[in-house]
């Protein structure tokens, strides 16, 4: 594999990417809102006197593995377009035509969706941490963020699910020919992380930094698995000459 055939790839979608103001939306807002709307959950219930110093380090546990979520849910619009948003444009053709080789296009396509996702969720994470401390030092009587749990989140168990998102939605896009379809079948991608927040706000697993180095390992495994199907799935011929 040439990995400066897949870069140029990507830069050629960052360039897409630019141009369609509702990608750079769902770049910036969501991130926005969870990065200021949690604390300022937080910061309601400390004015109101309405949670002790134990419950507020629960809640931030919780609200840490939201940022796992929204790795998986940032790259789904850019994925999702990646192939069929270029195909209803009439701009893969081309770039097919090329002897670019499939696990190069692939790998292209992935970059093109990972940097600007996880860049979102980073950002994200770090005005959350800043929030969180300046609203609970006093409170705590410490700086709650950076921690150990954090640190697995950001750096292995969101990188992750964001690459298990982007490959789920770039198999979907290369299958269906709607933008529309692609994106609601990609948000798929999105339940098992949902679900482990659910089984561990009901108190069946707990998020500690073992239990996320299991689920990175899992993670890790099932993109291993992705990339293999998409590479096998994969029909540069078909889309040439069937898609309409």
């Amino acid at each position: 594999m040439r990995l400066w055939k897949s870069w140029k790839i990507a830069a050629k979608d960052f360039g897409i990417f630019r141009r369609k103001k509702i990608l750079l939306f769902s770049l910036v807002a969501l991130p926005l809102a969870l990065s200021t709307g949690l604390p300022a959950i937080i910061w309601l219930l400390i004015i109101r006197r309405a949670i002790p110093p134990a419950t507020i380090i629960a809640l931030l546990n919780a609200f840490s593995f939201f940022f796992v979520i929204l790795a998986s849910i940032i790259p789904i619009g850019l994925a999702s377009y990646s192939i069929v948003g270029e195909k209803v444009e009439k701009s893969l053709e081309p770039l097919l035509a090329t002897p670019t080789t499939d696990d190069e296009l692939l790998m292209g396509k992935n970059i093109a969706a990972f940097l600007p996702s996880i860049a979102a969720t980073y950002a994200g994470a770090a005005i959350f941490m800043v929030l969180v401390d300046a609203t609970t030092h006093i409170q705590l009587g410490y700086l709650f963020f950076p921690n150990w749990t954090m640190a697995v989140i950001l750096l292995l168990v969101a990188p992750l699910a964001c690459i298990f998102s982007i490959e789920t939605n770039v198999i979907i896009s290369s299958r269906v020919s709607d933008i529309r379809a692609a994106g609601q079948l990609g948000g798929l991608a999105i339940i098992p992380f949902g679900a482990i927040y659910v089984l561990a706000e009901a108190r069946f697993i707990t998020l500690n930094e073992t239990n996320l180095l299991i689920i990175s390992a899992v993670l890790f495994i099932a993109d291993a698995v992705l990339f293999y199907l998409s590479r096998a799935t994969f029909r540069r011929e078909e889309i040439l000459t069937k898609w309409k």
